[in-house]
């Protein structure tokens, strides 16, 4: 996620337009809008949510293998140390959804 943020990051200049971008001889693309049918939201946070889930079974893997005596202790600590991370990422994704929500939902209509 966070390489698709700077890749979208470095391509929009401040006036909203994508800088950088030319096409045969054609002065700058269409603004931001037109840039919601190339990255889109919801699929961004589809493909964190599959990371950390491979992450968190990697981890396990890691710590099954492990304990059976085919990994290493500094595999199996990297392993479950960057499960962590990825379960706290969620935590906090979640906690700021729920807190968005909430917000919203005590918004006078």
């Amino acid at each position: 996620m966070i390489e698709s943020v700077s890749a979208l990051s470095s391509v929009i200049d401040r006036s909203g337009s994508i800088s950088g971008v030319q096409a045969a001889g054609m002065q700058k693309v269409a603004p931001v809008a037109s840039l919601r049918q190339a990255i889109d939201f919801g699929d961004v946070m589809l493909q964190v949510a599959s990371r950390a889930t491979e992450t968190l079974k990697a981890g396990e893997a890691a710590a099954i293998s492990g304990i059976q005596g085919r990994a290493s202790v500094q595999q199996v600590v990297e392993a479950v140390m960057s499960a962590e991370q990825a379960l706290q990422t969620a935590i906090s994704i979640r906690d700021k959804v729920v807190a968005a929500y909430q917000e919203i939902s005590r918004m006078a209509i």
